[in-house]
């Protein structure tokens, strides 16, 4: 079972994106906790997200409250509504999220039946819910699941091996030879890539390029590689090198065999729906390039963007650390190609969601709608006041704020770490 742990701060579109679902009848909500339910059951997106106002407003200081977690098992398992359920109480439970409010919704519209949680990371006392370390806590609680519900086991590929081999090139240190045999002859074995393009982009997180270089000898055409390093900026920094010189696995002809494996294991890859539903969430919950990279850097997903000396985008590689895995955005989608990105970072016109209508979906009614207390998951105390009231109370509560100190030194971990795999 694969997980993927979205942060962000745009609750209303992480309940869109999933609530939209339902409405089209490719997905359930399967369960609320600590969400009060509707008298007929039905609900929409602005009656969730003003269930999670009061949280919401309770801590202005952290920047990513809300959380949006997948849960991936495999497509060949067969995984009951019911165990779907308890499998995520048991995982946020875990996860330190067992006593906020959150919402279980089963997506059925891709070949991999899986559920989504929203929730967020502020409780109702303001403080902030520490999430250190919680990619680790995370597979610790998905190896579990898949032990106790029999479920078909994640492909872990061998980690000392490869963080032993995998270092970024220094241009700075001297001998770049040695440095990028130590990365490209061993590539291939861990990553699957298809094209050229997918090729340069894990390597441009080892601050390497490759080059392919064409011409003749003998009357016959030659196809050959050479490799350079490149500095901080993406510029090269090294004299090219011969792929000769760091034996045939780095070569164009082993390549061009990888290439056209890694396709047909792509093709029947069930990564390609998770990394589909990921990268289209982080399109709706996010405003623009830096943070769609952000929020995906924090789920073990790198970006890479070419562009043309003009500045358009006209390639997009999304490389999955945990599948270990590098597609084109078009591999994933039509919708997902360099063209959308483009179109939304370098012309402001960013992808819409096509919203269907639904009997509660208009705004004028949620604040009339009949619950059985919008708010009876809060105490009495605080249920007494009046939104506006309630709202000041909870924004004027102290709490821990873990954000600023350990957002950078996450981040950096993570780059680094990245990098090495």
């Amino acid at each position: 079972m694969i997980a993927k742990i979205g942060k962000g701060s745009n609750m209303y579109g992480a309940v869109l994106y999933n609530q939209q679902k339902v409405e089209k009848e490719n997905g359930t909500v399967l369960l609320l906790n600590k969400i009060p339910d509707t008298i007929d059951g039905r609900y929409s997106t602005q009656y969730f997200n003003k269930c999670f106002e009061p949280y919401m407003s309770a801590n202005i200081k952290t920047e990513k409250t809300v959380r949006h977690i997948s849960l991936n098992p495999d497509p060949s398992d067969n995984v009951s509504d019911e165990q779907f359920t308890e499998m995520a109480q048991e995982y946020m439970e875990r996860m330190g999220y067992g006593n906020q409010p959150y919402i279980i919704f089963k997506h059925t519209d891709i070949d991999r039946t899986h559920i989504h949680i929203v929730s967020t990371c502020v409780g109702i006392d303001g403080k902030k819910i520490p999430d250190d370390y919680d990619h680790p806590r995370s597979m610790a609680i998905c190896r579990d699941l898949e032990t106790k519900y029999n479920l078909n086991k994640a492909t872990e590929q061998e980690q000392k091996q490869a963080d032993k081999i995998f270092k970024p090139v220094s241009h700075k240190n001297g001998d770049i030879k040695s440095q990028i045999a130590s990365v490209v002859r061993h590539l291939p074995k861990y990553y699957s890539f298809s094209t050229m393009g997918s090729y340069n982009a894990l390597l441009s997180l080892f601050n390497i390029t490759a080059e392919e270089v064409k011409g003749e000898r003998k009357g016959q055409p030659v196809n050959g590689l050479v490799y350079l390093a490149l500095d901080e900026n993406g510029n090269k920094a090294s004299n090219p090198f011969k792929a000769s010189l760091f034996r045939k696995d780095a070569g164009i002809t082993q390549l061009q065999k990888h290439f056209e494996q890694s396709k047909e294991k792509l093709k029947t890859s069930s990564v390609r729906s998770v990394l589909k539903n990921t990268v289209e969430l982080g399109i709706h919950t996010t405003s623009n390039e830096t943070d769609f990279k952000k929020q995906l850097v924090e789920q073990g997903i790198n970006t890479i963007v070419r562009k043309n000396e003009s500045g358009r985008i006209y390639g997009m590689s999304f490389i999955d650390h945990e599948s270990r895995s590098i597609w084109n955005g078009s591999q994933l989608d039509r919708n997902l190609s360099a063209n959308v990105f483009n179109d939304w970072w370098n012309n402001g016109n960013k992808p819409e969601l096509k919203i269907q209508d639904s009997p509660v979906s208009n705004t004028n009614t949620i604040a009339h709608q009949p619950t059985k207390d919008l708010f009876e998951f809060i105490s009495q105390e605080y249920s007494q006041n009046s939104d506006s009231g309630l709202f000041s109370l909870l924004t004027n509560a102290q709490g821990e704020d873990y954000e600023e100190e350990q957002f950078a030194s996450k981040m950096k971990k993570k780059k680094k770490k990245g990098r090495r795999l």
